[in-house]
């Protein structure tokens, strides 16, 4: 397969699956939810051998965690493709609408971005997510999932394929990529492909960037933060930061790095650090967290010796909060005040999703407002930081960028728009000449 041969049929295809009625679109997601419902022992057995074939190659148990497509994974699947059927047509909005004159009418509608090319990790779910948020918007889509579940990935996407175009939508909205190669030649086809959502390690988004002239839509790190205020509610903070960090660590939402206040550290970090420990967290911190840590263990305020092992710090430099662990490790520093909490995160985050735990409105409001992330939480978990959570039925992928979308990206983030202009025959010298003047009447 020639990827940008393939990609000039999309082109061409997009348009017609753009005008594609939201009835066809939505009876699309209905005959995948039956395919996948009718075919989920054959899709089991092929995420069975990926994930032997995983485990035999030493990959990571974080990673591995992430491969597994079960029945509670293919339940999630479904029910977002059913929130997302229920959902409106993002495509078709008219978002303005404008009497220039007498006669010449100017709309702005919403419309399908195009042909997008999403390059995704070894997740089987996000192949659904992906496909389902494609059609439902109108985009012709061109998927590249992580190697370690090619054999679930393949059964999937031929399933979901095959019910699009049972449902009447053009051959070509789907395309399915395996090779390593052919994301290289993916990343050529500019002019033929509209938008790159990269969704992965840091150095891999931070590649398809640097080796491509289609704009690129993603976000390169997930270092998100939680920042324990003095003014906290530990009863109410504790689990929100076990979630935060232990729910699922393999994943961009997961907290990295937590802040405490000074002003608590001594009475809340023992409490946090130890609901922490006994989730298996391994504890990275500032030389400061490492010798109080090592102060209280001598003084019995971190519980049974026996554990003393759980609570050492390993002393990181400041550079190091820059780290993005996907895994049961956690950064620790403390800081005066809700502004150091701040602008340690506006310096070292990745502007994903940071969190403040606080009972007092004027520091939640200062973290809120002050911190430049696309989702700023206030007692509650990173977590959340999700599409589907969202209600946007799913996400393509999250955004930390500033233009065109920006956090989870659902189905506004997958439209554009145009401006239609109607009119009767006008001419632009005679408003030039003053013949005729604009009056630019809101309807």
């Amino acid at each position: 397969m020639v990827v940008r041969d393939e990609a000039r049929k999309m082109k061409l295809a997009a348009p017609h699956m753009a005008a594609a009625s939201m009835e066809m679109r939505n009876s699309a997601l209905a005959k995948i939810i039956e395919v996948l419902e009718e075919n989920r022992e054959a899709i089991f057995r092929e995420n069975a051998l990926d994930v032997q074939a995983a485990e035999e190659n030493g990959v990571a148990q974080a990673t591995v965690k992430r491969l597994k497509f079960d029945e509670n994974k293919l339940r999630d699947a479904i029910a977002g493709i059913r929130q997302m059927i229920g959902l409106e047509d993002p495509v078709g909005k008219v978002t303005l609408e404008r009497e220039l004159d007498e006669g010449l009418v100017l709309k702005r509608v919403t419309v399908p971005i195009g042909v997008i090319g999403v390059i995704f990790e070894a997740r089987p779910d996000a192949l659904i997510q992906i496909s389902s948020l494609c059609i439902k918007s109108g985009n012709c889509a061109i998927l590249k999932g992580g190697k370690e579940t090619a054999r679930t990935n393949r059964i999937l996407f031929s399933l979901v394929h095959s019910a699009a175009v049972a449902a009447g939508l053009p051959e070509s909205c789907l395309l399915q990529v395996e090779l390593h190669n052919e994301i290289d030649e993916l990343l050529k086809c500019q002019g033929d492909v509209d938008l790159l959502i990269p969704r992965g390690s840091n150095k891999f988004v931070q590649y398809i960037m640097d080796n491509t002239n289609i704009p690129v839509m993603g976000h390169a790190a997930g270092i998100c933060h939680t920042y324990l205020d003095e003014k906290a509610d530990l009863a109410k903070s504790v689990p929100v930061i076990v979630d935060a960090k232990t729910q699922y660590p393999a994943v961009c939402n997961a907290t990295e790095t937590l802040l405490v206040n000074r002003k608590i550290a001594e009475k809340a970090l023992p409490v946090v650090l130890q609901a922490l420990t006994e989730k298996g967290v391994k504890l990275r911190g500032t030389k400061e967290v490492a010798e109080l840590m090592s102060a209280w263990q001598a003084a019995g305020k971190l519980g049974n010796a026996d554990n003393a092992a759980a609570y050492e710090v390993e002393i990181m430099g400041e550079d190091d909060f820059a780290t993005e662990y996907t895994d049961l490790i956690i950064s620790l520093k403390l800081v005066d005040n809700v502004a150091e909490a701040a602008d340690h995160i506006n310096k070292f985050g990745s502007h994903h999703t940071d969190c403040i735990l606080t009972e007092d409105d004027e520091a939640a409001e200062y973290f809120l407002q002050m911190v430049d992330s696309a989702g700023v939480y206030r007692n509650c978990s990173t977590r959340f930081a999700d599409g589907f959570r969202y209600g946007f039925g799913a996400e393509v992928g999250v955004s930390t960028g500033k233009l065109h979308a920006r956090g989870p990206v659902g189905l506004e983030g997958l439209v554009t728009y145009k401006y239609r202009l109607i009119g009767n025959g006008q001419l632009v010298g005679d408003y030039v000449s003053g013949k005729k003047q604009f009056h630019h009447r809101d309807l």
